[in-house]
Parts: C-alpha cells; structure tokens; sequence
C-alpha cells in the first residue's frame, strides 16, 4: 500500500468511527482534528485514535492500554499487530467499558 492508498483507507476508518458513535445512541462526545480523533465518555475518561502515516497504521490509546492496528488489504480489516483483535470488535469493546454500558460499533 503507499502513502495515498493509506491516507484514503485511514481517512475513511475515522470517518466510520464518528459516524458509529454518532448512531450508537450512548452519549459520547468526539473530536476529529488533523488525523486524531478523542473520543470523550461521562466519566471523563477518554480513548484516542490517531493515524500513524510513516508506519501505515492505526493506534488506539484507552484507560487500559494501547493498540496499533494494521490494515490487511486481502481481508480490507484492520487488526491488531498484537492481539490479532480486529478493530471494530475490540473498539466495541474499548468504549463499551469506558461507556460503563453496552455498545457495538461498526463501519456499517
């Protein structure tokens, strides 16, 4: 993949991120400025995703821990260089325990 098939994929990753959290009907609040995106729950707590253009990932940072997310062109997901976790199921995850309440994301 090169630099503009990247921008193009990670562009549309945050894209789908806010839109999920706009539609997941739990109040977050979210702010996408220059390739990162806050993602803001009740108790204060935050989770952070932001685009990392030299390495061609995506790195998530919550209360917990970090993650960084690498795209797979033949399966078109992003999974987790660690984990394996693919990247809306362990975002679900991420802002369900940060939302205190169950929440299910998807690109969808």
């Amino acid at each position: 993949m090169n630099d503009s098939q990247y921008n193009l994929i990670a562009e549309d990753l945050l894209l789908a991120v806010e839109e999920a959290i706009e539609d997941c009907g739990v109040d977050i609040d979210y702010e996408g400025v220059g390739g990162l995106l806050t993602l803001t729950f009740k108790n204060t707590t935050k989770i952070i995703i932001n685009k990392q253009a030299p390495l061609h990932e995506i790195w998530v940072a919550t209360k917990f821990n970090g993650h960084h997310f690498t795209y797979a062109d033949d399966a078109q997901l992003w999974t987790d260089k660690r984990s394996g976790d693919e990247f809306w199921q362990f975002l679900s995850q991420a802002v369900s325990t940060q939302a205190e309440t169950n929440v299910t994301l998807s690109a969808e």
